[in-house]
């Protein structure tokens, strides 16, 4: 799979920065991985479509599908399976989602009923892109 993460602003919190680059290089060791930072502004959401243009659009909302780490991983196999060989991973601004933009996407994943500051929320989700990538490899980095 290639993964084209897109995310609202740069990170600030330097926890933050350091993880993403940590899940950053994990990633970009067991499949194709690019990350790109929007300045926000006025034309955000048009600058992170034309980045994403092409792929399976998967948005991070709280108002989407929650899975465990394992049926993430099934998401992405089935996904393959389909013929999706690229997915643009979408981190909105902090107040989130318009509804339009929910509607363009192909798939609104949720990670869980807390708020988190979306940082932290893209930090969580380059951990979790990485689980499902080393369950579908067969890596001992996910144990059930």
């Amino acid at each position: 799979m290639i993964w084209k993460v897109i995310a609202a602003g740069k990170p600030a919190l330097d926890f933050a920065k350091l993880g993403i680059e940590e899940y950053g290089r994990r990633l970009a060791g067991c499949s194709k991985f690019e990350i790109h930072f929007v300045k926000t502004g006025a034309r955000l959401a048009e600058k992170m479509d034309e980045l994403a243009k092409g792929s399976f659009r998967i948005l991070l909302d709280e108002r989407g599908r929650q899975f465990s780490s394992r049926a993430f991983a099934t998401e992405i196999q089935t996904l393959q399976n389909r013929g999706v060989s690229r997915c643009a991973l979408l981190v909105g601004p902090s107040d989130g989602w318009d509804a339009s933009a929910r509607a363009e996407a192909d798939l609104l994943w949720s990670l869980g009923p807390q708020t988190l500051q979306h940082e932290l929320a893209l930090l969580v989700a380059l951990e979790q892109l990485y689980r499902a990538e080393s369950i579908l490899a067969g890596s001992p980095y996910h144990r059930d």
